[in-house]
């Protein structure tokens, strides 16, 4: 798979208001993820390397109790087995993430 048709791929909720579709090859997934006004993802923390980007809207994410409030065009990175945990803004938040290794319950 060379090309990714994110309108007509099959959507995952992982968190009440927060989904997610997702792409993936030999060495890492590509996450394209929506979050509804103020929805949560809860802390948790996985083996796998994370950097993502703001499309639109805002997120405030914390990642190893340091936190901040991101917007369009900023980005991040949570390196594999760090705490985090993120929150939208006021509105729709669109946020592009990338695993690496691929993350095994992300492939659907």
């Amino acid at each position: 798979m060379y090309f990714c048709d994110i309108e007509n791929r099959d959507v995952r909720e992982v968190a009440p208001g927060v989904r997610m579709r997702t792409y993936w090859g030999e060495q890492m997934l590509l996450s394209m993820v929506e979050l509804d006004p103020n929805a949560v993802v809860p802390i948790h923390s996985h083996p796998h390397e994370q950097c993502g980007t703001v499309i639109s809207g805002s997120l405030t994410l914390t990642v190893d109790g340091q936190t901040r409030v991101l917007t369009s065009g900023d980005a991040y990175i949570v390196p594999g087995n760090v705490e985090h945990t993120a929150q939208a803004g006021p509105t729709l938040a669109r946020v592009i993430d990338v695993f690496s290794p691929v993350r095994e319950a992300y492939q659907y």
